[in-house]
Formats: C-alpha cells, structure tokens, sequence
C-alpha cells in the first residue's frame, strides 16, 4: 500500500488526531455524487448517498463503505473515535442517537482526511 506524503495540516489531523475547524473542510456542503476516499491510502470509506447536512460544521455519513471505518474509544474517554480500516488514519467520531437519519448514527468528519472523486 502506497500511503501519500502528507502536508503539515494533514499531519496535524490523521496523525495526531487534531479537529480541523467548524464550517471551514472542503466537504461541509458538497453533495456532488462521488465515493470519499482515505486521503492518507487512497481506501473508500464513503459514498456521497450516505452523506448528509447536520449542520454541525463536518461532513457528515450515516453509513461507511464496506465496513472501511474502524471505531475505537477516544482517549477522552467519552467519544468514539472513527478511523481507515486499512491505515489507521485518525477521521473523526461517530455519534449515535441524534435522529438525523433513519439509520440514527452520524460519522463527523474531518474534511483533511478525506478525497473526494466523483463518479
């Protein structure tokens, strides 16, 4: 597996598990049809038909591809976090229970740690 150099705020993001800021990634409000990808392997992780407007600031899925996204407990012990399925790249967290959608869990993203490439 290939892994991409990644810049200094990509780094800060995958690799040590940062939060970029609210309503400022590329992807907050984009829904054009497409697969999101793993920006650090290139692995897809979602599909825009799982994509939907929280409104929380972070692209938000209610389903990943194919099981690509991993869960593990957050260091702070209250949060799950979501990472790659094949190269542990730090994505986000996962909540459950919002009621945005009928599937009831919403994977917040950060939109640095993403690829989009459209269909």
């Amino acid at each position: 597996m290939k892994m991409k150099t990644l810049n200094p705020d990509e780094i800060d993001i995958i690799i040590n598990k940062g939060t970029e800021a609210p309503f400022t990634g590329e992807y907050n409000l984009h829904f054009e049809k497409g697969n999101y990808a793993c920006k650090q392997c290139g692995a897809i992780l979602y599909h825009s038909n799982d994509k939907f407007n929280s409104n929380c600031g972070w692209p938000s899925f209610d389903n990943s591809s194919n099981n690509m996204v991993k869960q593990v407990p957050d260091s702070d012990g209250k949060r799950t976090e979501i990472l790659c399925n094949t190269c542990d790249a730090h994505l986000g967290h996962i909540f459950k229970g919002e009621n945005y959608t009928s599937k009831n869990v919403r994977h917040c993203v950060n939109s640095i740690s993403l690829k989009f490439e459209s269909e």
